[in-house]
């Protein structure tokens, strides 16, 4: 079992081209029935790292292929799972 404090540790990395997305930084969990539904990692930063950021990457639980002691892999499209904020 792992924990949601224990998931922000790790980073995630994609398998098909070896993109380093980042550290979860949310979760979105359906309230019915308690699963998790995707994980929400923010996009890189502006300019130098002050004005924030423009997007962010919502990567769909399916996509999870192992969570291992210090990263997550997934397999999805990058372009599929960016989100303009």
């Amino acid at each position: 079992m792992v924990r949601i404090y224990e998931l922000r540790q790790k980073e995630i990395i994609n398998i098909r081209d070896g993109t380093r997305f980042g550290f979860v930084a949310d979760l979105e969990i359906d309230k019915k029935n308690g699963e998790i539904k995707n994980m929400i990692v923010p996009g890189p930063a502006r300019v130098f790292g002050v004005f924030g950021r423009d997007t962010e990457f919502c990567i769909p639980w399916e996509s999870v292929k192992q969570i291992g002691d210090d990263i997550i892999l997934v397999d999805v499209d990058p372009e599929e799972c960016t989100e303009e904020l």
